[in-house]
């Protein structure tokens, strides 16, 4: 982030877990000072990254809104291909995840490549739950290219 104006919801709310998480580690002193507890740092030399590191956001302008065709370039090509993967999802937080509201529960999903490589050696077939091993094969190969993104900072 190029100032502190230009923080998103999502990063104050990181830096206020931060925040938080490290209260603990201050040691008040009066009304407005503090000191640190020299004997244990702050933040983690991974939390300093994390809380400090913060890569500005892509720029959201009307160009780069239409070069991207999300509809016209994805969906509308396969529509019944993203339905299926649609219900892969579903079925995977149903399995792993029941009773609770669907989302990618990453901690339970980290090995993609090698999952695709399994599924994609059974493509053409049916799984044992009803589900193709080619609908499982593109949703570890979102799930990889997503991943990969966030990784490389080519985030929206």
């Amino acid at each position: 982030m190029a100032s502190i104006d230009d923080a998103t919801a999502a990063e104050w709310d990181n830096a206020w877990r931060m925040a938080e998480k490290n209260s603990k580690k201050l040691k008040k002193l009066d009304g407005e000072k503090f000191e640190f507890d020299e004997r244990e740092p702050l933040f983690t030399p991974q939390e300093r990254e994390e809380l400090f590191n913060i890569s500005p956001p892509k720029p959201d302008t009307a160009a780069l809104r239409k070069d991207t065709p999300v509809f016209s370039g994805v969906l509308n090509y396969f529509p019944d291909a993203i339905r299926a993967v649609s219900q892969c999802s579903k079925a995977g937080n149903d399995q792993h995840n029941p009773d609770k509201p669907l989302h990618w529960d990453r901690s339970k999903s980290g090995d993609e490549l090698d999952a695709l490589t399994r599924h994609l050696l059974e493509a053409g077939t049916v799984d044992t739950d009803g589900i193709r091993h080619s609908t499982k094969v593109a949703w570890r190969a979102l799930a990889n290219l997503q991943k990969e993104l966030e990784k490389a900072g080519e985030t929206w």
